[in-house]
């Protein structure tokens, strides 16, 4: 499976990291990875094995050959093993701009410098796929403020704060502020 519709690739590396579209082979590791970290993403409840079968199905395979597709996943392999995903969601062909996410085992996530490593190495991906290949004008992350060092990382990357939602989501009974940060085509160096 690819994107070839869109992408001159099907694979895009830098260094030891890799991305590919998604595999179906990774979608039961994404899935615990997820239901590990409910906290940091819009999802409210536990994703079950069908359900992530069922999503890939309908949602992830049918985009490899869709036209103008809202979704494109990859899978994020480090020495060619897969450690997270996450790609451009809520693509918007018109205005050329996407979403980006992102999300990794949770054992990389609780070491701070393998989580620096892994995520600057998947956005310079994210840049190279949506500025170069795509041809698109912006990238733009919604983040929980309860995440200082995914912040950071964005912020050490070249995108800036552009906004912040007050009081937006509600984790675990507390209300905490959702954070906009943006990446312009012009700001990124080729």
């Amino acid at each position: 499976m690819s994107y070839a519709k869109y992408l001159d690739k099907t694979s895009y590396s830098l260094g030891d990291y890799e991305v590919i579209p998604m595999r179906e082979t990774d979608i039961f590791l994404i899935k615990d990875w997820r239901n590990a970290q409910m906290d940091v993403l819009r999802q409210n409840k536990p994703i079950s094995n069908s359900d992530q079968e069922n999503y890939y199905r309908t949602i992830i395979k049918p985009g490899f050959e869709k036209e103008n597709p809202t979704i494109m996943l990859f899978s994020f392999l480090h020495l060619d093993e897969c450690i997270g995903y996450g790609g451009l969601t809520n693509i918007h062909w018109q205005d050329k701009r996407v979403e980006l996410s992102f999300l990794v085992n949770p054992i990389h996530v609780a070491n701070p410098s393998v989580y620096k490593n892994d995520f600057k190495h998947f956005i310079e991906l994210m840049k190279e796929i949506t500025f170069k290949e795509l041809d698109f004008n912006r990238i733009f992350t919604e983040t929980y403020d309860i995440r200082e060092q995914h912040i950071g990382i964005l912020e050490s990357c070249g995108f800036l704060l552009e906004g912040r939602m007050k009081s937006h989501v509600c984790i675990n009974g507390i209300f905490v502020d959702s954070l906009i940060h943006g990446i312009l085509k012009k700001d990124y160096e080729f």
